[in-house]
């Protein structure tokens, strides 16, 4: 009997996804999503400072909903990001934010599988992404991957600009 709960909790330790009913709050202090955008002369990085959102644990079931106020765009250069801003690319006084919400987490042999749809610009697309994910009393997840943004309608310099942008999101959120 002890041995089955022994290995019972050993098993819950190690796939990181212990008690049904956690939650993890998401802020632009715990969670860091960040894109390089680049070109045939070289690229550019930036992020947002604003977001807020929600891990979830319930039905067995893992949760990702995030919101990104656009308008905390930032980059590395202030010029682009003012041109970033405007209806060419983010288009922030008419979309004042992006959304991620996971339709599934699942665990594989190298790590974790998220899918989910990113709304951007008033337009919804799934993506899948490879993520490290690690639950305690901290939340962390990191994921690197690419989405290309004329699927979302950023068409602004296409055969200069590359579609594809890299993200990059860190988090580490406490219970």
């Amino acid at each position: 009997m002890f041995r089955s709960f022994l290995a019972l909790a050993v098993a819950l330790i190690v796939s990181g996804f212990a008690n049904a009913g956690e939650k993890f709050t998401l802020t632009g202090e715990n969670t860091k999503v960040e894109f390089v955008g680049t070109k045939k002369d070289g690229k550019h990085t930036g992020g947002f400072k604003t977001l807020a959102g929600e891990v979830t644990h319930e039905n067995d079931a893992w949760k990702i909903e995030v919101t990104i106020e656009t308008d905390s765009l930032y980059s590395d250069d202030a010029k682009l990001t003012g041109h970033l801003k405007s209806g060419d690319f983010f288009a922030v006084k008419d979309h004042k934010t992006a959304k991620f919400v996971t339709s599934k987490i699942t665990k594989g042999d190298k790590g974790y599988t998220v899918t989910g749809t990113v709304t951007l610009l008033g337009k919804s697309k799934e993506v899948t992404f490879p993520a490290e994910i690690a639950v305690g009393e901290t939340f962390t997840m990191k994921a690197e991957f690419t989405i290309n943004r004329a699927d979302y309608g950023m068409t602004y310099g296409e055969g200069k600009v590359d579609n594809d942008v890299a993200l990059t999101v860190n988090v580490t959120a406490k219970k």
